[in-house]
């Protein structure tokens, strides 16, 4: 469907939704993979800021500058942020109006630190990097160790983010197999406890903090055992769904049952890039507009008693620390303008769209087709506009008709190898 036809059918539909209702905007920038320099972030948070964000949601991963024992989390591969950097980029905020909220995490996709020696004996199992062990005291000391130091760099924010998702292999290492043969002992309860007595330390400290957390751990466990395990007064979950059919229905009734828990200050997460799947290259804007027009169907359907605290705009730069790229920055800011216009009018008519392209200095929403735009030579291009374009080309150019036929022709394949083998044998 090209986006004219989208945009007569979607703002049929949606006509009678409304803005997002209430609390911050928040763009996720996931800095685990590629992460921008400082020329780019400069370019980057004044847009954020003008497309109608009003927060940063930021994912160091590696690129922090960790010290003393933690040094060794520091990445290797490509550069880290300085101090001075890290700084600087709450100040951009700062002076853009955009708040900053750092997410660490503290239980799982800490493959980037458990991957290394000197902490493989923290790891919940041994074949698995991302899911810390909860038995271990050291275990709860090096996440708040991390914690302190992004704290230290961060001493304005009133918010922090304590990850807690996708915790995989839990319960699947020895110390938790004997825990749970304990008769009342279940995996929501090893859980909780974790995730529990790190909040409860945080909080101790820094007691003017907010916590958030993702929810998908939560979603299986009953209201009373939410209710009973202290983590209610802690934390703030936040609901996250990248699909663009998502289930109204189903995630109103997640939230009644977490508001019968007592978690009745929650935040959304939604998607404007690298959530479509592991490898994907070029990011579709539609896909990630149909997303957000659900969420605001959410939204206009929040059951009483809950305070939606507001929305994080993720942008996955890979799926965890051992993945491939996917959909880089530039790739996906399109994308991003779009969302945020669908979050801000409550639709995306012909209107918002004139607006997105405007703004970017672009013809159309969708990145892969700004490759042939006659914008290209008349308009102030967006930052990073040229590299999206060449991603597109590049993207376009694997997927050709020429190389897909050398990968799955027999005969062709055939050739290569006896090529490749005669010039092994020197013939």
């Amino acid at each position: 469907m090209d986006v004219q036809s989208y945009l007569e059918i979607t703002f049929a539909f949606n006509m009678n939704v409304s803005p997002w209702p209430t609390g911050k905007k928040l763009v996720h920038l996931d800095l685990k993979g590629a992460p921008p320099r400082m020329s780019y972030m400069e370019k980057l948070i004044p847009l954020i800021a003008r497309l109608g964000a009003d927060g940063l949601l930021l994912e160091y991963e590696d690129t922090f500058p960790y010290e003393g024992d933690l040094k060794v989390l520091q990445a290797t591969d490509h550069p880290l942020y300085s101090r001075e950097e890290i700084k600087s980029i709450q100040d951009l905020a700062k002076s853009n109006g955009l708040e900053v909220i750092p997410l660490v995490q503290t239980f799982g996709h800490l493959e980037f630190v458990l991957k290394h020696r000197e902490f493989w004996e923290l790891r919940e199992a041994v074949y698995s990097l991302g899911t810390l062990n909860p038995h271990r005291e050291h275990s709860v000391n090096l996440v708040l160790q991390m914690v302190r130091q992004v704290l230290e760099l961060h001493p304005d924010i009133r918010c922090l983010h304590i990850g807690a998702d996708e915790v995989y292999v839990l319960g699947q290492g020895e110390e938790s197999r004997n825990w749970l043969c304990i008769p009342g002992h279940d995996i929501h309860q090893l859980f909780l406890g974790h995730v529990t007595k790190v909040a409860k330390v945080i909080r101790a400290t820094w007691p003017h903090l907010s916590l958030i957390m993702w929810d998908d751990m939560l979603r299986s466990i009953s209201h009373s055992t939410l209710k009973d395990s202290g983590l209610v007064e802690l934390v703030q979950p936040m609901l996250w769904d990248y699909s663009p059919s998502l289930d109204v229905a189903g995630t109103v009734n997640l939230l009644e049952t977490y508001k019968s828990a007592g978690l009745s200050k929650v935040w959304a997460a939604s998607s404007f890039k690298g959530s479509t799947d592991v490898s994907t290259c070029v990011t579709s804007t539609l896909r990630h507009v149909d997303n957000h027009l659900q969420w605001l169907q959410v939204a206009a359907a929040l059951p009483s008693g809950i305070e939606m605290q507001g929305i994080a705009i993720t942008g996955w730069q890979r799926y965890d620390h051992l993945s491939v790229l996917c959909e880089l920055l530039p790739v996906g800011l399109p994308s991003l303008a779009s969302c945020l216009e669908t979050l801000c009018q409550g639709s995306f008519s012909k209107e918002s769209q004139t607006k997105v392209t405007e703004t970017l200095g672009i013809s159309t929403v969708e990145v892969k087709d700004i490759v042939s735009s006659p914008c290209a030579a008349s308009c102030s291009p967006y930052p990073g506009q040229r590299l999206a374009k060449l991603v597109v080309e590049l993207s376009e150019l694997l997927q050709s008709e020429e190389l897909r036929f050398q990968d799955t022709n027999m005969f062709v394949k055939g050739s290569q190898k006896s090529l490749m083998l005669v010039n092994r044998l020197n013939f």
